[in-house]
């Protein structure tokens, strides 16, 4: 269950990090009474300028699209297989079959391992986004109107995909090594003789 709970948190914190595909809209674009209350004199962009920026936001997305989508599978993928093993569990099928903790280990160390490098591309490849020249232009562009939300800089949810990864391997790494002493404990069991009372 605790694999569940990362595997989400994974998922979670990957959808943020990927961000909507929107673009910039100035309050006065969204009419109303944002209009009316800043009496159409915003600070924001308008015209050449906040076309630059949608284009520049979209271009922006764009690159951050696969990076984010893959970490997305990844989290999927880890709380899918934890809600298998979880469902296998329920239904005992350990005790029935001992030679599916063999492979429940296997599985859970092999997850434990590919985190590692699945973390290095992850950073890897984010970081190159943050230094394209799109990112560096459209950091520029909005340090221009004083907006210091926009940096080329990894933000929280990005670093805590990171931990919760880091988390997830230790926590795989922990199963496969308990997948293993069940099997042993399993195993023990089902060689003593039954005691008929």
């Amino acid at each position: 269950m605790g694999e569940a709970l990362l595997a989400v948190l994974i998922l979670v914190c990957a959808s943020v990090s990927c961000g909507p595909p929107g673009g910039y809209t100035g309050l006065p674009d969204l009419g109303g009474i944002y209009y009316y209350q800043y009496g159409g004199a915003y600070s924001g962009f308008s015209g050449a300028d906040g076309q630059k920026a949608r284009e520049l936001d979209q271009r922006f997305y764009l690159l951050k699209l696969p990076v984010g989508r893959a970490a997305m599978a990844a989290g999927g993928c880890l709380l899918a297989s934890s809600c298998v093993l979880i469902s296998l569990g329920v239904l005992r099928l350990p005790w029935r079959f001992p030679a599916w903790l063999l492979l429940e280990c296997a599985l859970d160390a092999v997850i434990a391992v590919g985190m590692v490098p699945a973390l290095y591309y992850y950073f890897h490849f984010l970081l190159e986004i943050y230094n394209s020249s799109v990112c560096k232009e459209r950091e520029l562009l909005y340090q221009s109107k004083g907006y210091q939300g926009f940096r080329c800089s990894l933000h929280a949810a990005e670093v805590a995909v990171g931990l919760w990864g880091c988390v997830a391997a230790m926590a795989y790494l922990l199963s496969a090594g308990l997948a293993a002493r069940a099997y042993r404990a399993i195993k023990t069991l089902k060689q003593k003789p039954v005691q008929l009372e």
